[in-house]
């Protein structure tokens, strides 16, 4: 009973406004006007209400108007960016594979996510660059790290290759001044009001042997889902050596404060602020 009406309030609300705001948005993406990134953050706020994801935000997230931030967070789930986008007005990078998933696609590229193939390293450089050109327009990108989604409970290793669209290190091809690379964290901590033990997170967590249809079916059915967005402190670019330290430093960052909201204590930053 509870995935019907959730589904009914999909289908009757946000599918009808996602109808109406896709021309707009088309509009304002081929205008470069502040809309193209407003939206979508209207859109995803509306979305966690629709599927019962209550997003308790920690810290602020680095974004200002004339300046590009990177977001590296680790990522357990879609729910993530339903999440993030509920939190920021942020785009993505996401696997090539998305680009060609009927329906998430469309939503992915009104997003104007970046679309990239990991597994060819000879393509680095240029999709490195591709982010490169989005964060001197002063967008938000998000970098999901790890590379993959985790169970919730673990974080992955980061992946560095992508962190040299900063400009870390001898010889970058842009000032890292001019960019900012902010730490995030999500945490997936209640369901129903309920902690979450490491048996209860899948429910939420999405691992890649999971069928995306009948995850997003369950999701729907519990609702009732609190998810943790802790914004940690920006990392200085010009001190660190070269990407791979950037990706160390902002791994242990995210470790850190998961593994504090994990055990019931909220990260102390600066500037904190909690909603």
């Amino acid at each position: 009973m509870i995935r019907r009406i959730r589904l009914a309030l999909v289908i009757g609300i946000l599918v009808p406004m996602t109808a109406v705001l896709l021309p707009i948005q088309i509009a304002a993406i081929r205008a470069g006007h502040p809309l193209r990134r407003r939206l979508p953050h209207v859109w995803h706020r509306v979305a966690t209400r629709m599927l019962g994801l209550r997003v308790n935000v920690i810290g602020r997230p680095a974004i200002h108007e004339n300046a590009g931030v990177l977001i590296a967070s680790n990522h357990v789930s879609w729910l993530d960016i339903v999440a993030l986008g509920a939190a920021a007005p942020v785009s993505y990078v996401a696997k090539h594979e998305v680009g060609g998933w009927p329906g998430v696609s469309i939503l992915a590229k009104l997003q104007e996510t970046l679309f990239i193939e990991r597994e060819r390293r000879g393509k680095v450089g240029e999709q490195a660059g591709q982010i490169r050109e989005r964060l001197a327009r002063g967008d938000a990108i998000v970098l999901f790290a790890e590379g993959t989604t985790s169970d919730g409970n673990f974080l992955l290793p980061f992946k560095s290759a992508l962190f040299g669209a900063v400009g870390v290190g001898p010889g970058s091809e842009v000032a890292h001044e001019s960019v900012r690379v902010q730490p995030v964290a999500i945490v997936y901590t209640h369901l129903h009001g309920v902690p979450m033990g490491r048996f209860d997170r899948p429910v939420a967590a999405w691992p890649g042997d999971v069928e995306l249809g009948p995850h997003v079916a369950g999701v729907l059915e519990a609702g009732a889902i609190d998810v943790v967005v802790c914004f940690g402190e920006p990392i200085a670019v010009g001190d660190m050596a070269n990407r791979k330290a950037l990706a160390a430093a902002c791994e242990n960052a995210v470790r850190e404060m998961a593994s504090g909201v994990l055990r019931g204590r909220e990260p102390l930053l600066t500037g904190d602020e909690k909603r």
